[in-house]
């Protein structure tokens, strides 16, 4: 059987498809316009099954559907209620519409389009809101998924896994050739602070500025754009850390005193450490680096014509982080798939012995532990007791394909009191759901690698962040007018890093003068030294946010009441989270995981009559050059039946253990040469240092005689000259890098002179703190 993706004819060809996206960032939040259209070309009505990834923290507040001209506006009900509302119509011959999220995972979610007539054009459209991630460069990143890659079901556990990807991936033609979906996609940016410039992993149109000023502009992709990977926005501001607030007032139909009809603030804050705090710790520290060795890491970064497979890139990953733990700390690596194994008994001290050791090991990692179980190899972690003044901390390399997101995320949370996770999501298609709920509920960091243009700064941020000092007695106050309650709607921070943005939302309760000011202001202790961060901001409502504010707030109320309810709720207690989350969630019209869009169109005439024919997405991947990727499944099966209760049921699933059975029918590769960034920091000793020698010479694209005839004649060390040589060319050169090494280096003081004379760079002293 060809794996296909897709609503497939009976002939096995591809549905006529075509989708638009509309997306407006006003300062760190994406409110985006979704649209795709569909023509039935079968002779019988067809019943079109969508599965489709999200960025995790998407607030999705609007779904409507236009079929034969008339609009069909959906509703927002309980999720069984919805699923029985919308099969009662299917099984009378109406036409209906269910949205719905996944029950294992907030970043995936399922679009059923019913009895669609032979020959009709149907358009659905779904809207929602996100905040966007701040990147190492301070860029704010915004992703449009085109990949959800396959699910793995650990052993021994049944569960209901997607295994599709996206809708407007490429779909495998008759002819075996590929047939993209067409995309239109339209960026609206403005920001008080400008515009400063947009990068994307697409072609785009030249940026168009709308202001003098820069604080509004517009870009699109290229025309002709292929949609056969994630669409990546980076949008730079010039002023991208300044704290801001925003009084969005309520929706007046809307019951006074609830949170859709009181006025929400929404504050962001970058806590700045002062230069003496924010020293990095030079010795303390156990660091634990869990890392997916399962099949699917050996498949590409992207759907991109060349590029590195994600074990590759995980191993460059780990590589950056053991090249840079300070002397002294602790530090083990873990591999996992259908089993785990560690690479030593317990964490070893950190020398010049236990890094080469290590890192011999690095090197011959592969993808060849069969499935993703991760829950497995943490609970052994866990496990082990923690070495007292050294605080553990996590790294989790992984692709995402997990089914058990939820059990995963709760048993991090579980540990958070003695256990710090950051993350580490590989290639396109990761699920953000179990990188950012990873990072979020175990006090971390998540960060997404794409590719190697940007992954070492990312590998360091995180890194840096694990070795800042711990704050401690975060409280958040307000002052407000008299008259005026502040509630808050988000939780107080329980970790804060140096010049990590911290989101706060909080209900305004009273009457009060728009003219007044507020403050707010994020208390904290670094050692026994308070801090403070604070921001004044009008209460003023803002007229250009829609309800933006609210959405976010709404999602993050119910994020935090399912995280919370899953763990600690039990009888009772869980059904009036359930409760609770559907109450809010009606309300403010976002949808959760206990609730569901439905649209019935009740303007039909007739019935729709014909056999209803089922159609599902199927996955395929791309290899290295561009051949599809044949995977072995044990069987595989199409499972397709009425009960909409199991989630999901129409969806191939895995009944082995994963992808130990692939084969690539791709040409040798051609040689690539390595970025001589990596090859710097593999050359790196465990103190800091380099020896000087042809491979590091080269780097330099110098002669190893060349650099030892212009080594100073009162420097005796040739170690010595090497490191000062490695220094200056990340200064002179990488200089978006230099604070990658700037915490190991000897002193080199009497080689600057003669170094720079040498790569022909100009970095002064005082560049090196010497």
């Amino acid at each position: 059987m060809r794996d296909c993706c897709g609503l497939l004819t009976l002939k096995n060809e591809p549905g006529k498809n075509m989708g638009s996206v509309q997306l407006k960032v006003q300062g760190f939040v994406a409110d985006v316009c979704s649209t795709l259209s569909y023509e039935n070309s079968e002779s019988s009505p067809v019943e079109a099954v969508f599965v489709f990834p999200m960025e995790e923290d998407s607030s999705v507040y609007d779904f409507h559907a236009e079929i034969g001209g008339v609009k069909i506006q959906a509703e927002i009900r309980e999720k069984q209620e919805a699923r029985d509302t919308y099969d009662d119509a299917l099984s009378s011959g109406q036409q209906a519409f269910l949205l719905e999220e996944s029950d294992e995972s907030r970043d995936v979610f399922r679009l059923s389009v019913g009895s669609l007539p032979a020959g009709q054009k149907a358009t659905v459209c779904l809207s929602y809101v996100t905040e966007l991630a701040v990147e190492a460069d301070g860029a704010l990143r915004y992703c449009l998924p085109a990949i959800l890659n396959p699910r793995y079901t650990p052993a021994g556990l049944c569960l209901p896994v997607l295994q599709a990807q996206s809708l407007t991936t490429p779909v495998s033609g008759a002819s075996g050739g590929l047939v993209p979906y067409s995309l239109s996609f339209s960026a609206h940016l403005a920001s008080p602070s400008g515009v400063a410039q947009v990068k994307s992993n697409c072609d785009l149109t030249p940026l168009e500025y709308l202001r003098d000023d820069k604080t509004q502009a517009q870009v699109s992709l290229s025309p002709g754009h292929k949609f056969d990977r994630d669409v990546e926005l980076l949008v730079y501001y010039s002023h991208p850390h300044q704290p801001t607030a925003i009084v969005e007032g309520g929706l007046a139909s809307a019951t006074p005193g609830s949170l859709m009809g009181d006025p929400l603030v929404m504050v962001s804050l970058y806590p700045e450490f002062p230069a003496a705090a924010s020293t990095p710790q030079s010795s303390c520290g156990e660091f634990i680096f869990l890392v997916d060795r399962s099949g699917s890491m050996d498949c590409p970064m992207s759907n991109m014509e060349s590029g590195p497979m994600r074990i590759e890139s995980a191993r460059d990953t780990l590589l950056l982080l053991l090249k840079s733990l300070p002397l002294g700390c602790f530090f083990n690596i873990y591999g996992f798939g259908s089993h785990f194994e560690a690479f030593f008994p317990e964490s070893v001290k950190y020398t010049q012995q236990t890094m080469d050791s290590a890192l011999g090991k690095v090197k011959g990692m592969g993808a060849d532990f069969g499935g993703t179980e991760i829950l497995e190899p943490l609970k052994d972690i866990y496990s082990k007791a923690c070495r007292p003044g050294h605080p553990r901390q996590l790294f989790v390399f992984t692709d995402g394909e997990v089914g058990n997101t939820k059990d995963v995320i709760n048993e991090v949370k579980k540990h958070a009191g003695t256990h710090r996770c950051f993350t580490f999501g590989i290639g396109e298609g990761a699920s953000t759901a179990l990188i950012k709920g990873m990072a979020r509920v175990g006090s971390g960091h998540p960060e997404f690698i794409t590719g190697k243009d940007r992954m070492q700064p990312k590998v360091m941020q995180s890194l840096r962040f694990a070795l800042q000092p711990a704050v401690n007695n975060i409280v958040l106050n307000w002052d407000v007018p008299a008259g005026l309650e502040v509630v808050p709607v988000s939780e107080t921070p329980k970790v804060l890093f140096r010049g990590h943005r911290s989101i706060l939302y909080a209900q305004l309760k009273g009457k009060f003068d728009e003219s007044a000011v507020g403050l707010a202001s994020l208390q904290y202790s670094l050692g026994d030294e308070p801090h403070k961060t604070e921001i004044s901001f009008k209460l003023q409502s803002d007229k250009h946010t829609g309800l933006t504010t609210h959405r976010l707030a709404a999602r993050t109320l119910i994020c935090s009441l399912e995280e919370g309810g899953s763990v600690e709720g039990e009888g009772e207690d869980k059904e009036k989270v359930k409760e609770r989350v559907v109450k809010i969630s009606t309300e403010a019209r976002v949808i959760s995981t206990h609730t569901a869009f439905i649209a019935v169109n009740k303007d039909l005439n007739q019935a729709v009559q014909g056999p209803l024919i089922h159609r599902n997405m199927w996955p395929q991947r791309r290899s290295l050059r561009g051949q599809a990727l044949s995977y072995s499944f044990m069987p595989q099966v199409e499972m397709l039946c009425d009960d909409q209760s199991d989630m999901f049921c129409g969806d191939v699933m895995y009944m082995d253990s994963g992808f130990n059975a692939m084969s690539y029918d791709t040409a040798p590769d051609a040689e690539v040469k390595e970025d001589p960034m990596l090859t710097l920091i593999s050359l790196q000793k465990a103190d800091g240092s380099w020896e000087l020698n042809e491979s590091l010479v080269s780097v330099f694209e110098k002669k190893e005689q060349e650099a030892i005839s212009k080594m100073p004649a009162e420097v005796s060390d040739k170690a010595v000259w090497a490191t000062v040589l490695a220094l200056l060319w990340l200064h002179g050169f990488r200089a978006d890098l230099k604070e990658e090494f700037l915490g190991k280096r000897a002193s080199l003081k009497p080689c600057l002179e003669a170094g720079n004379r040498l790569l022909g760079c100009k970095v002064e002293p005082q560049t090196l703190a010497l």
